[in-house]
């Protein structure tokens, strides 16, 4: 018979997948004999049965269950369901990944009517009694009922402002005792029926409700930002209750083993007295520092700092814990691997590898790349904060600074996201989960360092400040009050400082953030270890040095195009648009010629000892004039106003031209090698321009250049052919010229289009390199237009898992991977020692570059912000690759 059902006692860390991160450990804290109340945990396959068997409780589970109560009741001496010596239990999800908030927990379970007089009787404490007992049925109905939170708060608002109270805790016996009744007929009135008496029963739904709840949107919407497949389903634990909500001696906390937000080891937490535990994460008050809990609390302080030590030598990784004191005694209840920032996560690992804990390989796995880009974030501008006053203080609860407008419900957070959105709340909950990701940074009234909001934005790598107390928030008059008087209605903009917790009224002036001591490590390590290269993309000399200094090896893709945009050109690349014949466009492209050959210079100078991938122009002419409509409308306005016949026929003429280019399908039209060959000269002095800055830096500077010209869309071999001819006759004219004797280059092509994979052994009978194109494959593979897709269907396609991911964010390796594959294997049985790397976003996203390492490309290219983070994926996937072998 399939064992569904574990005693903490039968389980241990390495189960994790059977069990759930949470209930592994509550078994491995047992094991190491740390005071975890008893209980016991219903498998992640259980879970799996219920939701492939369209929600039915697997055969002979419930009565495992019973079997492990009577084994629970034996060890606690209470019973289930008993009057006079009631067992209380709590019911929690436990994914074999950490999903903080997302499923649903029920606390108090076993209360009903009778239970509740006879724990009166035994406890002589009627008022904790009766808050445990409408936090029962207001979690009951909430998650197994689905009777609206809201209809829940509102009842205790209305009694707290007829009692002229602000607080949970000033509710007394017989608040809470109306309140208790209250809920119940909200129950009976809102929920799918009424609230169960049977202990039992409350039970087996509890446990349906935790399994349901890991197909619940918040779940799934997590699941899709933290790229966690769903089959892992949740496991159920089910423990005995402790309560940190018995009196004054009593307490709840959430503690770290070191700093999440900074990596500093030191123990680092909040507690609430005379409450129980997701008053804590919920945000409903604001907590006091583990700091305090040395004054207040000594003895359970020492008990606390010990267990983080136990814990902390044994997982060899920074823990976050759960706790409660009753009645002076310390329970553990939970611990896992801590959330923490990119700042702390690079600190942890390097000082982790100082003190012996672990070893290089396994700092380098440990840290999540994408959260090396958080060490990147901007800051603000430490002139603008001195002369600058912040409007409120509030907890700093995620670094990094950002401005937006203050948006204060999710569906409006989404729908006006391109704005940029600060999400400001009482305190958020896991249904906010979408209008958190769609925001910039997030702002609430309550809550603490580890509140929702702050553990979910610190995942997120976005900014947050919380427990801002001396503000009042209204939803219904869309308006934040502060206690200066001083009022920020919704669309106004403000700046919050997550690292300080500042909040700012308008827009503050940012810098760069500067790498840390600790991130020069961890990527140094990864350097020693990596087999890619990795190279930025990169148009400007800004950007060259930008480059640089976040550890790039060269520049994989140059953009040429990019140089024609700045204003002093635009005009002049229009005017060679406009020309209707060759004499025309080559009078334009000679007051270009300069401009691009000084931008050559300049970056080839800056990158003197590295490679750079020079791209000749890709984008179809009519991206550079203005759309059709705008012209028309500007036309019409001229003839209006009055202008002259000069200037009215000067703007249609640009109109015209912009008919004249317009295509029905512009990205498979008349771009990349095509525009080349069409107007040749476009080409050639984009060629002559870099061959006279090698030649200038030859002479002049000393300095020796090898750049890496690049054609792009090309899907002939005989296109490479043309275009190269073309390129080697300007090639000699500048050597002969010049006088700077011979100029060495690369020619290459980037791999963008179908056919060029098909033909890549041809192809590479021309070229030095390939280049993948990423982008402009994944739309050719997928005949998805990028805009329109993720505008309009690439969402609901997530969404009902038809694609696992966004194909333009994470490389899709079944299909255009499997085009890369045939293109490597065919182009290096041509050449062996063909260079191919990829110059896509791609190159700059973890899972891809494990990819591209496995298919055995040599370099990457990315931005240059996505550089560090493309440096440790790379190390990772080496590692990953050493592992296999």
């Amino acid at each position: 018979m399939t064992k569904r059902v574990y005693s903490f006692h039968e389980g241990n860390a390495d189960m994790k997948n059977l069990l759930g991160g949470k209930g592994a450990n509550l078994a491995e804290m047992t094991k190491l004999g740390l005071p975890v109340p008893p209980g016991f945990i219903i498998t992640t396959e259980a879970c799996r049965e219920y939701v492939e068997s369209g929600n039915m409780l697997p055969d002979g589970l419930i009565d495992e269950i019973k079997d492990h109560l009577k084994e629970l009741e034996k060890k606690t001496g209470k019973k289930f369901g008993s009057s006079t010596n009631p067992l209380l239990l709590s019911v929690r999800s436990g994914a074999p990944v950490s999903m903080p908030g997302m499923m649903d927990t029920i606390l108090n379970l076993g209360l009903n009517i009778k239970t509740t007089a006879g724990m009166i009787k035994k406890t002589k404490n009627p008022r904790f009694v009766y808050d445990n007992y409408r936090r029962l049925v207001q979690m009951f109905g909430d998650v197994v009922l689905d009777v609206e939170h809201a209809l829940f708060e509102k009842t205790i608002q209305v009694r707290k402002k007829t009692r002229r109270i602000t607080q949970d805790i000033d509710l007394d016996e017989k608040d809470l005792k109306d309140i208790s009744t209250k809920f119940r007929t909200l129950v009976k009135k809102h929920g799918k029926h009424e609230f169960p008496e049977d202990p039992m029963e409350q039970l087996i739904m509890a446990v349906e409700a935790v399994f349901g709840s890991w197909m619940n949107q918040r779940a799934n919407d997590y699941r899709i930002l933290n790229n966690i497949p769903d089959d892992l389903f949740t496991a159920v634990n089910i423990q005995t209750m402790v309560f940190g909500n018995m009196g004054p001696d009593s307490l709840t906390g959430v503690g770290f083993t070191r700093d999440p937000g900074t990596g500093e080891k030191e123990l680092y937490g909040e507690y609430l007295v005379n409450a129980q535990g997701e008053d804590v994460v919920a945000g409903t008050r604001t907590p006091k520092h583990i700091d305090d809990l040395k004054d207040e609390f000594p003895k359970q302080y020492l008990e606390f700092a010990r267990i983080c030590r136990i814990l902390e030598r044994h997982y060899k990784e920074m823990q976050d814990l759960e706790f409660t004191v009753e009645d002076g005694t310390f329970y553990i209840l939970q611990t896992r691997t801590g959330k923490r920032t990119g700042k702390a996560a690079v600190k942890i690992a390097v000082d982790m590898v100082k003190e012996g804990l672990i070893i290089t390989d396994e700092a380098i796995k440990r840290v999540d790349p994408n959260a090396v880009e958080q060490l990147l974030h901007p800051e603000i501008d430490p002139k603008a904060v001195r002369e600058h006053k912040p409007i409120s203080i509030g907890l700093p609860a995620s670094p990094g600074a950002a401005s937006g407008i203050v948006i204060f419900e999710v569906d409006d957070a989404i729908a006006r996201e391109a704005e940029g959105i600060i999400l400001t709340r009482i305190e958020t909950t896991p249904e906010d989960i979408r209008g958190m990701a769609a925001s910039v940074g997030v702002l609430t009234t309550r809550g603490g360092k580890t509140s929702h909001a702050a553990v979910v934005a610190r995942g997120m790598g976005k900014p947050a400040v919380t427990g801002m107390e001396d503000a009042t928030l209204s939803y219904e008059k869309k308006e934040l009050r502060f206690e200066d008087g001083t009022v920020i209605k919704e669309g106004d903009t403000v700046t919050i400082d997550g690292g300080t917790g500042h909040v700012y009224l308008g827009r503050m002036p940012t810098i760069e953030a500067e790498f840390t001591e600790e991130l020069e490590i961890i990527l140094s390590w990864a350097d020693s270890i990596r087999r890619l290269d990795v190279r930025a993309n990169a148009d400007t000399p800004k950007m060259a040095e930008r480059s640089l200094k976040f550890g790039a090896s060269g520049i994989g893709l140059c953009r040429t195009e990019r140089m024609f945009n700045f204003e002093d050109r635009l005009e002049i690349v229009v005017e060679m648009i406009l020309a209707h014949d060759k004499k025309k466009r080559l009078r334009a492209l000679k007051k270009l010629e300069p401009m691009q050959r000084k931008d050559f210079i300049d970056i080839f100078r800056i990158m003197k000892d590295y490679p750079v991938t020079v791209r000749l122009l890709d984008v179809p002419l009519h991206e550079f004039l203005p759309p059709a409509e705008v012209l028309i409308k500007e036309v019409m306005e001229m003839k209006q106003e009055g202008a002259s016949t000069r200037e009215i026929n000067e703007k249609q003429r640009v109109l015209d031209r912009v008919n004249e280019l317009k295509e029905v399908n512009p990205m498979l039209g008349h771009r990349g090698v095509r525009l080349g060959m069409t107007y040749p000269e476009i080409y050639e002095m984009q060629a002559r321009s870099i061959f006279e800055a090698v030649a200038f830096l030859k002479q002049k500077e000393g300095i020796t250049i090898v750049p890496e010209i690049m054609i792009p869309q090309v899907s002939t071999a005989q296109e490479v052919k043309w275009v190269h001819e073309r390129i080697e006759e300007v090639r000699e004219e500048v050597e002969r010229k010049s006088g700077s004797g011979s100029i060495e280059y690369r020619f290459g092509t980037m791999i963008e289009v179908v056919r060029a994979c098909m033909r890549a052994g041809r192809i590479a009978e021309r070229v030095d390199f390939f280049s993948f194109g990423t982008n402009d494959l994944t739309q050719a593979t997928f005949s998805f237009s990028r805009e329109d897709a993720e505008n309009k269907f690439l969402p609901l396609y997530e969404k009902r898992k038809i694609l696992q991911d966004n194909p333009f964010g994470v490389l899709d390796v079944k299909g255009v991977g499997r085009l890369m594959r045939i293109t490597v294997e065919w182009g290096r049985k041509t050449k062996p020692d063909l260079k191919i790397g990829i110059c896509g976003e791609h190159g700059g996203e973890p899972r891809s570059i494990d990819f591209c390492n496995s298919i055995g490309l040599d370099y990457v290219s990315c931005s240059p912000f996505r550089v560090p983070v493309a440096r440790l994926a790379a190390a990772q996937a080496s590692l990953r690759n050493k592992k296999c072998e």
